[in-house]
């Protein structure tokens, strides 16, 4: 095979890519916004206004490219409950609403322990034992509909191919429902009567079924072309390291969330109360990780176009020791009951300014998840914190370690999608970030650590 088209749904935009697996790179890009509809009885993604656009998409770049092979990846924390006709039997929640922190005491009595998922209890609807929990409760005339229960990504390769299955690494992050030591379901799927209803569990890399006919025939995509499974959205950004890269290393993961994936990683205890868990990588492995909602915190501070600051700016502000102190957005990372607060007045920063503190700031963010989940060897960034040269820059100050970035490539999760291909020549094209990293952000990140840790205290931080 040469060329595969990979949707692409991230919890912001979503896109449908043409990769060229020899030159293990997109070759052409349509995207949009992933919208949320408020209509209904929740929040729920607009799942059909998707599916037009990666019709449209896959017909456009079909017809220039001709794809022998479809690949699937998106966000987490996601779950779609279908009836006997293979409809909706309830819309697909948006996992930031707040509906299940209606049910949290209930739910948090029913949920297995960390101990057994490597799941940290999280808000809202970001496990999706929750989400199902709450659905069953709130919506059980509806719910007694439910026939499948089917993880994100596997919605869409239903949707192309006709076939039910689920994916071990979209049960295996923060969900809940998997016990990723034992490769089975959790104790909450059993205790809740909900193992029947999930479709048998596949690898990432298995081919679920060819696409539909009718869809063959609407897309002018070949009769027969394979439809592989899917994989979670961070797990794409990990394989291609894990495929090409040797143990101990990390990978961190940037868009709306910011996952660290430790391989390798010093045995630690990890604390679930600061956003730590376990995850399983494409090959069914534990991978000790954390998160924090680092791109969302970039976009709520910066906004869209915000202008770079030069060496000379980061240099000025690490010297003169601004500093944005966790956390922002709250009730998640590893900072989850601390408020934001600046060290100096926001308002006379210059935009220049504003861009260094927060990019320093989400870089000692993401040095503080390495660091609780044992994090060793070098460290890889993937998406758009991967062109942000303050960020990078403080990373490899505050981890004390070889960083590495891809600076043409923005987006590392459709690569690793087209990575579940069979014969598709893996390649990272990282590069490690250049130029001496200046003491000035050193003593800065050792300050930013002791002054957070000290904020987290009078904010009853756990």
């Amino acid at each position: 095979m040469r060329v595969v088209g990979v949707i692409d749904i991230g919890k912001t935009n979503a896109k449908v890519a043409a990769v060229d697996l020899d030159r293990f790179e997109e070759i052409a890009v349509r995207k949009t916004a992933n919208a949320v509809r408020a209509d209904g009885p929740y929040p729920h993604f607009d799942v059909e206004r998707l599916w037009a656009f990666l019709l449209e998409s896959l017909a456009a770049l079909n017809s220039e490219h001709a794809f022998e092979a479809i690949s699937i990846t998106t966000h987490g924390a996601t779950a779609v409950v279908l009836d006997a006709s293979g409809d909706l039997a309830l819309p697909v929640l948006d996992y930031e609403y707040a509906g299940p922190d209606t049910l949290a005491a209930e739910y948090g009595a029913a949920r297995p322990p960390f101990s057994e998922t490597g799941s940290a209890r999280l808000p809202m609807g970001l496990n999706v034992g929750a989400q199902l929990y709450w659905q069953q409760k709130a919506f059980p005339a509806e719910f007694a509909r439910v026939a499948s229960i089917l993880t994100y990504a596997q919605y869409w390769t239903y949707r192309l191919t006709g076939v039910l299955c689920n994916e071990l690494t979209s049960l295996g992050c923060h969900t809940d429902l998997w016990n990723p030591r034992a490769a089975t379901f959790s104790s909450l799927v059993e205790r809740q009567g909900w193992r029947p209803l999930f479709a048998p569990v596949l690898k990432a890399s298995d081919v679920a079924g060819a696409l539909r006919a009718e869809l063959c025939a609407a897309t002018g995509i070949a009769a027969g072309t394979p439809v592989y499974c899917g994989i979670h959205d961070s797990n794409a950004s990990l394989l291609p390291h894990l495929l090409t890269r040797a143990s101990p290393f990390s990978v961190v993961s940037t868009g709306t969330w910011v996952v660290m994936l430790a391989v390798g990683a010093e045995p630690k205890a990890l604390d679930e109360r600061r956003d730590t868990l376990i995850n399983v990588n494409a090959l069914g492995d534990p991978v000790p990780s954390a998160r924090f909602m680092g791109g969302r915190a970039f976009q709520l501070l910066l906004g869209e176009g915000a202008a770079p600051a030069s060496p000379s700016v980061e240099d000025a502000v690490a010297q003169a020791g601004y500093m944005l102190l966790p956390s922002i957005p709250e009730g998640s990372g590893p900072f989850p009951a601390s408020k934001a607060v600046w060290t100096t007045d926001e308002q006379t920063l210059a935009p220049v300014e504003r861009f260094a503190v927060v990019s320093f700031h989400l870089a000692l963010m993401t040095a503080t998840c390495l660091d609780l989940i044992g994090a060793r060897g070098e460290v890889v960034v993937e998406g758009p914190f991967a062109v942000n040269k303050a960020y990078l820059r403080m990373l490899a100050a505050a981890t004390g370690r070889p960083v590495f970035a891809d600076p043409h490539n923005v987006t590392g999760t459709s690569l690793g999608a087209a990575c579940l291909i069979k014969g598709s020549r893996v390649r990272t094209g990282v590069e490690p970030v250049d130029g001496e990293i200046p003491e000035s952000f050193v003593s800065y990140a050792q300050a930013w650590r002791k002054a957070a840790l000290q904020h987290a205290g009078k904010e009853k931080q756990p």
